[in-house]
């Protein structure tokens, strides 16, 4: 293992026109290292926060407690789109008015659990196929609904004349805001299209945490280290557990301490420091209490 390898999180503020994959791919080249994971896939035409989990701290990403995300989009009602957004072919028009009080009672009717069919435009795989390369060849598919967690949303602008607005959705992982967006126009009658998305929170870190692709890319791999993010951050709401010298050796090297492991509940995920407040890792237990998942952010060959 490169034991100077940095490890933390950095967030990108993402450009439009670039995939997920792309900033990591330019990210992997500016910091020198292979291992990176990132917060949560934006489509190409999506801007905003994007962390990205470096060199270690990558193998964190599947243990995030925090999965929400946050958005501001634009939408247009009177529409609606093959790719329910604006980047689309536009396959339906209506010039139904809408008021302000008629789209603040649709949008009540999509707060809380709500059903969501992923569009055909997404990266969802049906018997091993991407839809978009199903939608691509001309086909569209039956595809199953997905459940997701809609915790908020509130109106920022509507104009009643243009029918254009902007709305703030707090909801889980997984959720499509353009789809959202779509049947909220579907329940009012209009067909409704996004016209704009920006994430502004996603793992917990927000847009005044990140950097532009510019910045990154005029940082030196010494720079962007100094700038890292600690991982612990995206676990601060987690229980804490401190070890002494014995114990915190016993870590490090992957054993759990008896002590510890007595001490862990059902299904948690927890802190692991040493007495010198040193954050050394995770461990996320399973429902018989097992250290199912061991993350060491200080290996026994860096302290070596």
């Amino acid at each position: 293992m490169n034991n100077t390898e940095p490890c933390g999180v950095i967030c990108i503020d993402k450009p439009q026109d670039f995939t997920s994959f792309d900033i990591v791919t330019l990210a992997r080249k500016a910091i020198g290292t292979r291992r990176i994971g990132h917060g949560g896939t934006l489509d190409p035409m999506a801007v905003g926060v994007l962390p990205l989990f470096i060199g270690r701290a990558a193998k964190t990403v599947d243990l995030l407690p925090d999965s929400r995300k946050q958005y501001k989009a634009g939408f247009r009602l009177g529409a609606e789109s093959d790719t329910e957004d604006v980047w689309g072919n536009v396959i339906e028009t209506s010039l139904a008015a809408v008021s302000l009080g008629e789209l603040e009672k649709a949008l009540s009717m999509f707060v809380g659990e709500i059903d969501q069919i992923p569009p055909m435009y997404s990266a969802v795989k049906i018997q091993g196929r991407r839809l978009y390369d199903i939608a691509r060849s001309g086909q569209v598919v039956e595809r199953p609904s997905r459940r997701v967690t809609v915790s908020d949303i509130k109106i920022l602008d509507y104009d009643e004349d243009t029918r254009r607005g902007e709305l703030l959705i707090d909801c889980s992982k997984g959720t499509y805001i353009r789809t959202l967006i779509a049947d909220i126009g579907k329940t009012l009658g209009t067909g409704g299209i996004m016209t704009s998305l920006v994430r502004t929170r996603s793992a917990g870190f927000l847009l005044s945490d990140c950097i532009t692709l510019d910045e990154l890319k005029a940082l030196s791999p010494d720079e962007i280290k100094s700038r890292l993010i600690p991982t612990e951050r995206s676990f601060s709401g987690c229980r804490e557990e401190k070890l002494d010298d014995m114990q915190a050796r016993l870590f490090i090297n992957g054993t759990i301490p008896t002590a510890l492991a007595a001490r862990l509940g059902e299904n948690e995920l927890v802190r692991i420091k040493d007495r010198d407040e040193r954050f050394l890792g995770l461990i996320r237990t399973d429902e018989k209490r097992a250290a199912g998942t061991v993350y060491l952010e200080v290996t026994a060959s860096a302290e070596g």
